[in-house]
């Protein structure tokens, strides 16, 4: 028999091992992306690759880890060594979002057997394909993305896999990035097993293993508790999208299951605005722990009152080829729905729609103090929906992207050949008589010499949905202003040229009225 408190050291031991696994990838990380807007995602997992622990950064790439893990597991099981570090970023083969998004995963071994796994996703800026920054929005397969890396062995029994790194050098625009990235999570990962593999030698296997167990069953009762306070039956919702397809959900509630059906929707097309079924999976985690149990981290236990039906081939559960380049705006569009469908169902409880969008902002030129090449990935903030008691928070990123930050000016008018003219709030466009949305955002960079852009973000069209029959949001808007006085209106572009003088000028939405 374990005593409670023991078992509740170890667990804080989980969750500091998967806190300084954060830390260390936001000190030693290269990219902006990474240690200034903390595009990343920590976590561990028991042997089987279920979730034990996850560090801050963005929720739903903390869903990503344990689902990374469970695919090395199931291919490499059986051959596991101490020292083994393993890569992928294929979101059809345990990368789960897309190819910008790297996953390194470690076994960590005590006493011969495999005990536990430390893992880490951050964005690098570029990984190759069509276009700098790989996120291109007119491709129609994914291997115009960049380079796929299913699981394979970046470290084998502690000796590095030098033909794995030249490979992802010479595949960047960006080779000094990538390898500088890449081996901020290395570290990360030996760290986090530093810790864990202390808990090991101060409480034995058997006392961490009942911890890690306690700790599922904990989650589980969590959230079971809060379903309970949800109604019961099902609930319907389908919504128009800016491209004019209709997106559908039934979300059925039992006192002891909570399943989203997402069967009914449209196919994957040729476009990169779908999502993996692991990320379609995320998007349901996200809307459940927020109605169930929104205090505590998650863990494997935390989800286990969750069903997720998808169809293969849809745009919620992606083919094999398809391109997943934007799966975020995909991601965060099903999550706004689902929300929707929620907010409708247990009134008073839920805010409105936010502006909900990731609005990813792709520059890379060369910098004209330095020579150097540079990558810009910006996501923008936009404003919240309102309660039925207070009106929506302003300037904030998506729900999805939890404790990101936005890159500030003095950066990214160092790191990249831009100049940030302007950074402030929006105003709104819309009255409402009762609570008020949050303000969006209006920014504006202005090139200082030739670069590229790509682009990609929803709402622009169907605007943020409101609750108590209180006027919409807004719409998010981008535009280019040429040197020479010309405009153009752009929602999913890649590789538009841009020349010195051109501004980008971005408004976001306000959040929906309550």
């Amino acid at each position: 028999m374990h005593d409670p408190f023991t078992l509740s050291v170890i667990q804080a031991g989980f969750e500091n091992a998967a806190e300084e696994m954060f830390a260390v990838l936001r000190k030693t990380a290269m990219s902006p992306i990474i240690y200034e807007v903390l595009d990343v995602g920590t976590g561990i997992t028991d042997a089987q690759g279920r979730l034990v622990s996850s560090g801050a950064g963005i929720p739903t790439f903390v869903g990503v880890l344990d689902k990374a893990v469970k695919v090395i597991v199931d291919r490499y099981g059986d051959s596991l060594q101490d020292g083994d570090i393993f890569i992928t970023n294929d979101p059809n083969h345990g990368g789960v979002t897309h190819l910008n998004d790297v996953v390194l995963a470690k076994p960590v071994f005590f006493d011969g057997r495999c005990v536990a796994f430390t893992a880490s996703i951050a964005h690098w800026g570029d990984i190759g394909g069509k276009v700098p920054g790989s996120m291109a929005g007119d491709v129609t397969e994914i291997f115009a993305e960049g380079l796929r890396l299913p699981p394979v062995r970046l470290f084998k029994a502690g000796v590095r896999n030098a033909a794995v790194f030249d490979i992802i050098q010479i595949n960047s625009r960006l080779p000094d990035f990538v390898r500088g990235d890449l081996w901020a999570q290395v570290a990360a990962s030996k760290s986090a097993e530093r810790q864990l593999l202390a808990l090991y030698l101060k409480y034995g296997a058997a006392t961490v293993t009942t911890a890690m167990e306690d700790a599922f069953v904990s989650g589980r009762a969590r959230a079971l508790a809060g379903l309970a306070t949800l109604p019961k039956g099902t609930f319907a919702i389908e919504e128009e999208q800016d491209d004019g397809r209709i997106w559908q959900a039934k979300i059925t509630i039992s006192s002891d299951t909570f399943e989203v059906d997402l069967t009914n929707n449209p196919s994957d097309g040729g476009t990169p605005y779908n999502t993996s079924r692991d990320g379609a999976v995320i998007a349901c985690q996200m809307i459940f722990k927020a109605l169930c149990d929104p205090e505590r981290f998650a863990n494997f236990g935390s989800f286990s009152p969750l069903r997720v039906v998808t169809k293969e081939g849809t745009v919620f559960h992606a083919g094999s080829t398809a391109p997943q380049g934007y799966y975020f705006e995909n991601r965060i569009r099903l999550f706004d729905m689902l929300w929707q469908c929620m907010a409708r169902a247990i009134p008073g409880r839920l805010p409105a729609g936010s502006f909900s969008s990731i609005f990813g902002t792709v520059i890379a030129g060369q910098h004209p103090d330095t020579g150097r090449k540079y990558t810009m990935v910006e996501p923008q903030m936009g404003g919240w929906g309102a309660t039925a008691d207070r009106d929506g928070l302003s300037a904030m990123f998506s729900p999805n992207h939890g404790n990101t930050f936005n890159c500030p000016v003095e950066i990214c008018e160092a790191r990249y050949g831009l100049n940030v003219v302007q950074k402030g709030l929006a105003a709104r466009l819309r009255d409402a008589t009762g609570h008020r949305g949050g303000h969006g955002v209006r920014v504006t960079y202005e090139a200082r010499g030739p670069a590229s852009l790509s682009v990609g973000y929803t709402r622009a069209r169907i605007p943020v949905w409101s609750l108590n029959d209180q006027p919409s949001g807004g719409t998010n808007t981008m535009s280019i202003r040429r040197s020479s006085g010309q405009e153009e209106q752009h929602q999913f572009a890649s590789g538009v040229n841009l020349e010195a003088g051109d501004r980008i000028h971005i408004k976001t939405a306000e959040g929906g009225n309550a």
